[in-house]
């Protein structure tokens, strides 16, 4: 597979999803379709939702054609079509919220049906659970996963920043091993230029957001590719590429359990939200953490040989992300020592 072609398909990948997320963009508006700001948003203005009409559509043919295509194994069809049922569910939660049982439920009757399909499955936890544990725990994870993914999508620009580090992520580990038969490189491709593509109208001030319909099929999906990669033993660079959104949504989600709120209600409280509380821009805040996830892609590449070595660095570097977000902007430090 030559580079050229690779970045020919991510280039036009990328232009077909902010061409479709105009032409969506202009029927959220027509429909009236909008985010109002609440004492929970990091908004102050009405804002179309419902980008993942665009992105995740686009996401769902690039897979289908590579799996039709046998460039992609057509287990990942199954994945797929869990994906596409939240999806459905995620769009209805949009337009008007459905209770909690119902999310969850349908959300563990996805990631079974996507265990079942895994690459791999069965191996995640790399032989230290027997084959039916290792199936059980992985299918928690996931769950936990696809949560947490929708929780962190709180400021402009985050979650498709993360959604393109991950994608890029898995498949230049793909491609460092050469393993083109897993199909990771295309679909971690695809996947990284699809939000890409969406970026450009999402960056602050964002023109439209995600919405339930987009952050948790693709949640689901890049949680597949994660599981995947650790199925075939690369559990490390599996675990450092969503480091950031993995610590900073399970702390915040202790912390809440320990004050005994309802966790699951929507909030203010990652660490990414407080520092724009603090007075940061969304921009200065996303760029951030774009540049830490750029560093925990080349720390998941470095992992493939020494893991151990890489994990302990991606765990510094995160730490050094929280600690940053955690500051108030130098100009309130300033004032606060005069």
């Amino acid at each position: 597979m030559s580079t050229l072609l690779l970045l020919e398909l991510t280039f036009g990948c990328v232009m077909v999803s902010a061409a479709a997320t105009g032409v969506v963009l202009w029927w959220l508006r027509h429909r009236q379709i909008l985010d109002h700001p609440n004492g929970r948003s990091s908004h102050d203005r009405p804002t179309p939702r419902g980008g993942g009409l665009a992105v995740v559509p686009l996401v769902a043919l690039c897979w289908v054609a590579l799996s039709l295509l046998n460039m992609a194994p057509l287990a990942t069809l199954g994945g797929l079509a869990a994906a596409i049922g939240l999806a459905v569910l995620s769009w209805r939660d949009d337009r008007a919220s459905l209770p909690v049982r119902i999310r969850l439920a349908a959300q563990c009757v996805a990631v079974a049906i996507g265990v079942a399909f895994l690459p791999g499955g069965g191996h995640v936890f790399q032989g230290l659970l027997p084959p039916w544990l290792d199936m059980l725990a992985t299918g928690v994870l996931w769950v936990w996963f696809v949560n947490l993914f929708n929780f962190m999508d709180g400021i402009d620009g985050i979650t498709a920043g993360e959604t393109v580090t991950i994608g890029l992520g898995v498949a230049l580990i793909a491609l460092a091993a050469s393993d083109f038969e897993s199909g990771a490189v295309l679909l971690g491709l695809s996947i990284a230029a699809a939000a890409l593509g969406f970026l450009v109208w999402n960056w602050h001030p964002a023109k439209l957001f995600l919405g339930d319909v987009g952050s948790i099929p693709l949640g689901f999906l890049l949680g597949w590719l994660l599981l995947g990669l650790a199925g075939t033993g690369a559990w490390a660079p599996a675990l450092i590429l969503p480091l950031y959104y993995l610590v900073d949504a399970t702390l915040t989600l202790l912390y809440r359990i320990l004050r005994l709120q309802r966790f699951w209600q929507a909030h203010r409280e990652h660490f990414y939200q407080r520092s724009v509380q603090r007075g940061y821009s969304h921009s200065a805040v996303v760029l951030r953490i774009a540049a830490a996830n750029f560093g925990l892609v080349a720390l998941a590449l470095l992992a493939t040989a020494w893991p151990l070595i890489a994990l302990a660095l991606a765990i510094v570097l995160v730490v050094a992300l929280l600690v940053w977000l955690m500051r108030p902007p130098p100009s309130r430090l300033q004032f606060s020592l005069d």
